[in-house]
């Protein structure tokens, strides 16, 4: 292997073979390939990209740099990954509404980074809740529940997590076949046999463009059907917030609500929507999903998980033991009807009173957050409380600059449509 012909290759726009796309990552990861020479093919990639097929060979290559878990043994095993977005709290409505229906919903999350929430710091906000296990506890809890979150495992596809440092500081986090190959590589060392992918499209999401989240929902699916899964992704709205809860105590109290079959209706279509094409994957019949959710089995499931990993499950019929600071409304300056609820600029109030992280390795306020009073589409008074903020009198003036920038009233408001397409 001569990693400088190798890094001229891509530059010139010439194709790897596989054999030489794994003696060059591989030797980065025993450190016998220095990280300047990896930046250096990184940006290559960045500006040339890959062919379908370096794109799935680099994403196996990623996915066997650490341990591979099995899940062959387990009834129907499912995973679902989101690609992030304001007030996405729909892995906890999902993961027990498919464990209820019969499948093994085994998946390893990671934690928020800026206007982004992750699903492992929500679950914190339980008392007592962890996601840190070992891989037999992971298992046992897979077999005896049906359903188990676990903490990102730096065994886990560890190759992906240094080239993505890498990515981070070389400026090519955006380019399209590194984000595929990110994503599965995980969603492949995580074992499931049907994956599917929820991609999130506007102004608070990674892909602000449709057509953009089509290209990223295609490629993963190629490179999961590729490597031999089931795999389907939907392309769903993130130009609001999903549901009425944004932070990360909120958020769980929100997710509790819609397995009791009150929590708001866009959240509940997403998570259905998500539910049943996975049960389609595993060739079940999809109105299994709203049979789970209807008779109180999702709600059950969601309440041994949370005990089988430590959680308080008193918090499902007393969400107040969720913590939760002050409150505080934003009143409306005037009349009219909501026509617009920008979700990036409630993220970055959330952001800003301390529920989210600027990097990686930063502590999180679980009780802070903001519950939306109004939607698009509802009419307002002058004076009316639009939203409540859960705050501890850290950031409030730039939450509330935010939260005032996110409303837009006019005369009328359309909603837009939740499901986009599917891939």
């Amino acid at each position: 292997m001569n990693p400088v012909r190798f890094i001229q290759a891509k530059r010139d726009g010439l194709a790897h073979t596989r054999e030489e796309m794994a003696a060059f990552l591989l030797g980065y990861l025993k450190e016998e390939v220095p990280d300047y020479q990896v930046s250096a093919w990184l940006m290559a990639v960045f500006f040339r990209g890959l062919s379908p097929e370096e794109t799935l060979w680099l994403t196996e290559i990623m996915a066997h740099s650490g341990k591979v878990l099995d899940l062959s043994h387990l009834p129907h095993p499912v995973d679902k990954h989101s690609s992030g977005g304001v007030g996405d709290k729909t892995t906890l409505v999902v993961g027990p509404i498919l464990a209820a229906s019969g499948c093994t919903f085994a998946k390893m999350s990671g934690r928020g980074l800026a206007h982004t929430g992750g699903t492992i710091d929500k679950l914190e906000s339980v008392p007592g809740w962890r996601g840190e296990m070992t891989e037999g506890e992971f298992l046992e809890r897979a077999r005896r529940v049906g359903l188990v979150i676990a903490a990102q495992s730096g065994d886990l596809a560890p190759l992906d997590g240094r080239l993505y440092a890498l990515r981070d500081v070389t400026a090519t986090v955006e380019g399209l076949p590194l984000i595929a190959s990110s994503i599965m590589s995980k969603k492949l060392a995580a074992g499931a046999r049907s994956i599917v992918l929820d991609v999130k499209v506007g102004k608070g999401a990674f892909m602000k463009t449709l057509e953009a989240a089509r290209a990223l929902a295609e490629a993963m699916v190629a490179i999961g059907q590729g490597a031999g899964r089931r795999v389907r992704a939907l392309l769903t709205g993130m130009e609001a917030p999903l549901g009425r809860a944004v932070g990360n105590a909120l958020e769980v109290r929100e997710a509790i609500l819609a397995l009791k079959g009150e929590g708001p209706e866009d959240l509940l279509e997403v998570a259905l929507a998500l539910a049943e094409e996975a049960l389609r994957l595993e060739g079940l019949d999809p109105g299994l999903a709203r049979k789970a959710l209807e008779e109180g089995r999702a709600l059950e499931k969601f309440q041994a998980f949370l005990e089988a990993q430590g959680g308080d499950p008193r918090v499902v019929e007393d969400p107040s033991l969720l913590p939760l600071g002050e409150e505080l409304p934003l009143l409306s300056p005037e009349e009219g009807v909501v026509q617009e609820v920008d979700a990036l600029k409630v993220g970055f109030a959330v952001l800003a009173l301390g529920g989210g992280r600027l990097r990686k390795g930063e502590a999180v306020d679980h009780g802070v957050g903001v519950q939306l009073l109004k939607r698009p589409g509802d009419r307002v008074e002058r004076g009316e409380a639009l939203a409540l903020l859960y705050h501890r009198n850290r950031g409030l003036e730039e939450a509330l600059a935010h939260l005032r920038e996110a409303f837009r009233l006019g005369e009328a408001a359309r909603p837009l449509p939740l499901v986009l397409d599917r891939v």
